[in-house]
């Protein structure tokens, strides 16, 4: 996730369990760009063990190969082309979610790339741009190119993340590609997670903003397939992880000025916060300013030992959709 799932983020993470695998932030490919320094970071100086695949985000073809190339030279697990993100601001440049509205042009994106890559080649994408009926045209472009894995964020990308997921959609692209399938979108606790890989039988399942929220994620889904129980978490156990998000992330910063530091913390907070005292710790973190504040009013909505929500709630703008998951 765009500046949120960067070095620190990961460190932190694998305290947590973390992943099978790490996905970078992605590589912004222009006609003139090389990768950003920092993400590569994320490559070259990630010593949690967990293997690291690179995610390019582009649409010109000579600059999406002059990087695939430059990455390859790097200790990666592989390649991983965006075509699922729906910002407004990427799809407006046919890039991610974009690039759905032009098959044909995937087509010629993935054949290069695919000529390029001598590694592992994978492509994340949303089931359409508009409709989901678009779907089984774009599983016959990623069906003609021996992509390596394919996952599938079960909405449509002018669903962004308000509408349920489409489990029927994923399943679709299981019985259709002879690459592994990953489930993606709403993942926010195990019932969501094995009901998700129920209904679609994926070879696995990719998080994101539920392992922001719920960093113990990992680690609940593993204890369940292993037969172990899983501790509820607390107020407090949110509260250790804030503080530790934090600290990993400031000491990552070498320009670190507090109340700036707070402010990326809320892209955190954004998702952490849901679902805890009907939204008002929401309401109110969004509008603190210093870090003696910040932690003050964490410190009056979690220190505590009271589970935290399982999940958030139904009508939330972060989190919605899981409910046909049960």
């Amino acid at each position: 996730m765009q500046d949120v799932t960067d070095l620190p983020f990961m460190r932190l993470i694998a305290r947590y369990g973390g992943p099978d695998w790490f996905v970078t932030e992605y590589f912004r490919i222009t006609p003139d760009s090389k990768p950003d320094g920092l993400i590569l970071k994320s490559i070259t100086e990630n010593d949690t063990g967990i293997p690291v695949i690179a995610q390019m985000i582009g649409q010109d073809i000579p600059a999406l190969v002059r990087n695939a190339k430059l990455l390859e030279k790097l200790p990666i697990a592989g390649i991983d082309l965006n075509l699922g993100c729906p910002a407004p601001v990427v799809c407006r440049k046919d890039a991610g979610g974009g690039l759905l509205r032009q098959p044909e042009r995937v087509d010629e994106i993935l054949r290069a790339l695919r000529d390029t890559i001598q590694g592992r080649f994978t492509v994340k994408c949303r089931i359409g741009f508009t409709d989901k009926a678009e779907f089984p045209r774009l599983l016959e472009v990623f069906q003609k190119h021996s992509i390596n894995g394919l996952t599938v964020h079960g909405r449509t990308v002018r669903d962004a993340y308000k509408t349920p997921v489409h489990p029927e959609c994923v399943a679709m692209a299981v019985r259709s590609m002879p690459c592994p399938v990953i489930a993606n979108g709403n993942v926010v606790d195990v019932p969501t997670g094995l009901a998700y890989l129920r209904q679609t039988e994926a070879a696995g399942l990719m998080l994101g903003r539920g392992a922001i929220r719920h960093p113990w994620l990992f680690e609940h889904l593993r204890n369940h397939w292993e037969g172990r129980e899983s501790r509820p978490k607390t107020g407090r156990d949110m509260l250790d992880y804030i503080q530790a998000l934090y600290d990993m992330t400031a000491a990552f910063n070498p320009h670190f000025q507090a109340d700036l530091h707070v402010q990326k913390m809320k892209r955190y907070m954004v998702f952490i916060t849901t679902g805890i005292a009907e939204g008002e710790l929401e309401y109110r973190i969004r509008r603190v300013t210093t870090e003696p504040d910040f932690f003050a009013l964490c410190r009056e909505f979690l220190d505590h030992d009271t589970p935290l929500p399982a999940r958030p709630p139904v009508e939330s703008s972060v989190f919605c959709g899981f409910s046909e998951l049960r």
